[in-house]
């Protein structure tokens, strides 16, 4: 989630708790309020402002009624209080979890070897040491290191994964 300063509450406006705000660069501008709340702290704790109404005044300024705030006394709490928009990044491409590939074919080349092994993805060990696959070819089990350096190429349609291993490591002889 991308948290980040969004603006700042500068001062009242009307009597009916409505403030003004000053938008910093990197407001967004799919801001949506029925959906995302202004965030600010107080106390330490995050509250969540819930805009009943925001309109925008250029580029740098809005006005938002905020819900649960009717009068100026209570607005007036929040005057100079930065507030930040929390989002949610939008999912990499590239990102998933290695988990997720138990089940993929594999196709298996050790450097300096001709042959290709044929098998499947069973399993996989989380070890901040040496998180491990677990192979099944050749109704043999072998245990391969979960890097990067190994895996040429993963094909998450055709569910397949081709791995290039230093020679000797399956050692299925």
């Amino acid at each position: 989630m991308t948290t980040r300063p969004a603006g700042r509450i500068n001062k009242l406006f009307g009597t009916a708790g409505s403030v003004m705000l000053s938008l910093y660069d990197t407001f967004p501008e799919e801001f949506d309020p029925a959906t995302t709340p202004l965030m600010v702290s107080i106390d330490g704790l995050d509250v969540p402002l819930w805009c009943e109404r925001f309109e925008r005044r250029g580029q740098t300024g809005a006005v938002a009624a905020v819900a649960d705030l009717d009068t100026e006394r209570r607005a007036e709490e929040l005057l100079g209080l930065e507030f930040r928009i929390d989002r949610r990044e939008e999912p990499d491409d590239e990102e998933f979890y290695l988990e997720d590939l138990i089940g993929f074919a594999v196709e298996v080349e050790e450097v300096g070897d001709a042959k290709k092994h044929i098998g499947t993805l069973t399993d996989y060990y989380d070890s901040d040491a040496n998180p491990l696959f677990e192979l099944e070819i050749d109704a043999r089990r072998v245990l391969v290191p979960a890097v990067e350096e190994f895996i040429a190429h993963i094909d998450f349609e055709g569910r397949r994964i081709h791995f290039i291993l230093p020679e000797g490591l399956l050692n299925l002889e």
